[in-house]
């Protein structure tokens, strides 16, 4: 079984910033997609950026321009850094791996028919 650790999360207010890690012992961020997802209480389960093995980057229209997505090869970590956060990105955030970036929303994170997950990090942000 592949175990992801994500990690960073917390309550922030409305225009505030946090970065979310993500990091593994199983298997290389460089020869992997690698993906955050986001979960809030009765929506469906949203990719928000991803990064693949080859370094490009992807990014859901509702975070793109505030969130940036990279990865440190030495550390085999992928960050989340998240700007100009607003109350609407409340969720559990999750890192994935070994995802398909073309599939955009799943029912429920943490289903393994769509990667390997991490346990999830609650953002919070406040207005």
């Amino acid at each position: 079984e592949v175990q992801l650790v994500d990690s960073g999360g917390g309550s922030v207010q409305a225009g505030g910033s946090l970065t979310l890690s993500c990091t593994t012992a199983a298997l290389s961020f460089t020869e992997t997609d690698v993906g955050w997802y986001r979960q809030a209480p009765g929506t469906e389960c949203e990719l928000v950026p991803s990064i693949r093995s080859d370094g490009m980057t992807r990014y859901s229209a509702s975070v793109k321009g505030r969130f940036t997505i990279s990865r440190d090869s030495a550390k085999n970590t992928v960050y989340l850094q998240m700007n100009s956060l607003k109350p609407e990105d409340t969720a559990v955030y999750y890192c994935a791996a070994d995802i398909l970036d073309t599939i955009w929303t799943i029912n429920h994170c943490r289903d393994p028919a769509f990667g390997n997950w991490g346990q999830g990090t609650q953002v919070t942000v406040s207005s």
